[in-house]
């Protein structure tokens, strides 16, 4: 035997001390709650160190009595099931889902033995999600014995949608037998969504209605067993049941879900980045923010204003671009990006008519003035431009006026430029990437180094990003053959977007020159600290030299962080990704939680790449240790309930199941897009992505 059963207690199951989590470990002290409180738990034992279970049974004769007589009177009699009740799983931070090994049908007492000591082991193999301080990691552990029960029907049930953040809703996975084929991934099992009502709301995949695994009274029953298990424990669980061959409902386990997604408020706003990403496509500052997005977002709302797009009042309530994270979103909707979510009562409703028709009269006028306008516009930005000296020549007051000059035109640019996308089209179809593009491939070949194409060609500029930070070097070989014709010849759009571009790299070099400046001095933040003020403690800074106290504390966010998804709501400042209308296909899964994430395709074998997708086919506990730091995990089949899935969530990993043919569809290598909360999986193609796109019918900039 290779464990003292000398020092080992046997605790009931349905006792008072084994409800204690400190005594029996959270799976075991949950089961005893359940017991007591009237749910139907199988009977049981829990051994434990016997120091922590002072007066209880102790010692072999103690250990084998409990055995025989739930075993029966001779040893191979009845099945049991051993399994593990850690003090660190089951609980409200962690559930540890099958991290601890559990062995079925054991028989016989040489048989319980061997399994005792693989459950015990197991805990010495798990490294902790939450580790506590100075704990040994097979601290807590204590083995649960109960009969082993031959479900005719098992499953999984949430009593919460915890993918959507839903309270109002339950999750059931179940097959026929055990749910043990569910948690190990093997089996993906029928899903079923219900109401708190035991209404069905959607099976995936679909039964006929006559040969349901779950009849309406198995459904009726579950339910009952789901708010009376809440009941006892004060929130929404995780619960593992069986049907038995008579029909008898039993609750294997029940823990706390650990890994609720946040769920949007009623009415919060539809927000995605592809109106406004190719314009500031990386993560930004806090004064990146307020030079750049502030401007935009009122320049469209002045747009939109003009255009009777939407109402006043609303457009004052509502900016039309944020940021989420240093990440650029708008408000898809104002933008006309997505349908209305109501077009009957858009039809029946005058307001909107009316205010068309009021707007009707300027944009009559507006088509055929902008162009004008446009031109006036972009003659006072050039010269304007041109007779600001170099940074180096200016006194530190006259940069900020730059600055802030710049913040004041750019709202104007982002007004007509959007007016321009919706009123005068494509033009001649030119781009000012475009133009880049071929005055970038003539000065290659004629030999001019990267600062002499930038002196000579500023439309270079359209093909870098603006920052504040190190500015990203020019494309290298880009293939382009056409010839460059001249920042004249590009349309109107074109041409308000690249002088868009050039006010944002003036404010950089600005920007720049005054952090040099004040590195000189007795305050010294740098460029980076320099990039973590607003714009009002900017100016502030610049008035009396006083820095915010609390600016070494604040932290520069990562440009490594994921991309949002194409639409989304926010819930407590985080994205809940929704599916754009029109966006569903056969191909994609079902979302199993975690976020969205893009990365690169892994197979888990050989050199793991950065941003790793992990793509298997199925979700095999074993693939545990490999999750943390993982920016996506996509399964051909498995479950959104099992115990992988459930990990997954509290690593805050994107993560899809029942993905058809994923190993197929992307191998290792491929650029992924995961989102957890819709079960889209897309392979992104780095050729579509390298250069900024321009489409000449985009309603903002």
């Amino acid at each position: 035997m290779g464990f003292l059963v000398a020092n080992l207690a046997v605790v009931p199951l349905d006792t008072e001390r084994a409800k204690d989590p400190a005594v029996t470990g959270a799976k075991a002290a949950n089961l005893a709650r359940s017991a007591v409180a009237g749910l139907p738990v199988l009977p049981g034992f829990v051994l434990v160190p016997a120091d922590r279970a002072p007066g209880a049974p102790a010692g072999e004769d103690a250990v084998r009595t409990a055995w025989r007589e739930l075993a029966g009177a001779r040893d191979a009699e009845r099945a049991l099931v051993v399994r593990s009740s850690s003090a660190h799983e089951d609980t409200e931070d962690s559930s540890m889902a099958g991290r601890f090994d559990s062995v079925l049908d054991v028989r016989g007492w040489e048989e319980f033995t061997t399994a005792v000591q693989t459950v015990l082991d197991s805990a010495r193999r798990v490294q902790l999600l939450h580790p506590p301080a100075d704990a040994p990691p097979d601290d807590g552990m204590a083995v649960l014995v109960q009969p082993m029960l031959r479900a005719a029907i098992g499953g999984v049930m949430f009593t919460a949608d915890p993918v959507a953040g839903r309270t109002d809703r339950l999750l059931v996975s179940a097959v026929s037998g055990g749910p043990d084929q569910l948690v190990d991934g093997s089996t993906q099992g029928v899903r079923y969504q219900l109401t708190r009502f035991a209404r069905l709301v959607r099976t995936e995949p679909a039964e006929p209605a006559g040969q349901r695994l779950l009849t309406h009274r198995r459904i009726t029953r579950l339910v009952a067993l789901a708010k009376k298990t809440e009941r006892v424990f004060g929130g929404p669980q995780d619960m593992e049941f069986g049907f038995d061959s008579g029909g008898k409902l039993w609750l294997f386990q029940a823990r706390p879900i650990t890994a609720m997604a946040a769920r949007p408020a009623r009415g919060a706003r539809l927000l995605g980045p592809g109106p406004v990403a190719e314009t500031l496509p990386g993560v930004l500052q806090p004064l990146e923010e307020d030079l750049w997005v502030t401007p935009m977002s009122h320049g469209l709302t002045l747009a939109l204003d003009i255009a009777g797009a939407a109402p006043r009042r609303t457009l004052r309530r509502l900016p039309v671009v944020s940021t989420v994270d240093g990440r650029v979103a708008a408000d898809l909707r104002l933008l006309g990006a997505v349908p209305s979510t109501h077009p009957v009562l858009d039809f029946i409703n005058p307001a909107p008519g009316a205010r068309r028709a009021g707007a009707a009269w300027r944009i009559g006028r507006l088509r055929s003035a902008l162009p004008l306008l446009a031109a006036d516009l972009m003659a006072d930005v050039d010269r304007a431009l041109a007779d600001i000296p170099e940074p180096g020549q200016l006194l530190g007051g006259q940069l900020l006026d730059a600055v802030s000059w710049g913040r004041e035109v750019l709202s104007s640019l982002h007004a007509q430029e959007s007016l321009a996308g919706a009123l005068l089209g494509a033009g001649s179809g030119a781009t000012g990437a475009g133009e880049a593009l071929a005055a970038l491939a003539e000065g290659r070949s004629r030999g001019l180094t990267e600062e002499a194409l930038l002196a000579r060609h500023p439309v270079l500029m359209a093909l870098l990003p603006p920052t504040l930070g190190d500015r990203a070097p020019l494309p290298g070989h880009t293939g382009w053959t056409a010839l460059p014709r001249g920042v004249g010849a590009l349309p109107v759009r074109e041409g308000l977007r690249l002088r868009i571009r050039w006010v944002q790299e003036m404010q950089a070099q600005m920007v720049r020159e005054l952090a040099g400046r004040l590195d000189a001095g007795e305050c010294a933040p740098g460029l980076s600290r320099l990039a973590l003020l607003r714009w009002e403690e900017l100016v502030k800074v610049t008035e009396d030299g006083g820095l915010p106290a609390d600016l070494v504390r604040r932290e520069p966010r990562s440009p490594d962080a994921g991309p949002l998804p194409a639409a989304f709501r926010l819930a407590d400042g985080v994205p809940v990704a929704e599916l754009p209308p029109g966006r569903r296909n056969s191909d994609d899964g079902q979302g199993a939680g975690g976020g969205f994430g893009a990365g690169t395709a892994w197979d888990g074998r050989g050199e793991r790449p950065e941003h790793a997708v992990l793509v298997v086919r199925s979700l095999d506990p074993a693939l545990a240790p490999v999750l943390p730091g993982l920016a996506g995990l996509v399964a051909e089949t498995g479950s959104a309930l099992s115990h992988l899935a459930v990990l997954a969530r509290e690593f805050h990993v994107p993560t899809a199941v029942g993905v058809p043919n994923a190993v197929d569809r992307f191998p290792s290598g491929t650029p992924l897009t995961v989102d957890g909360g819709t079960g889209a999986v897309t392979a992104e193609h780095p050729d579509e992505s390298i250069l900024p796109t321009t489409h000449g019918e985009e309603p903002a900039a």
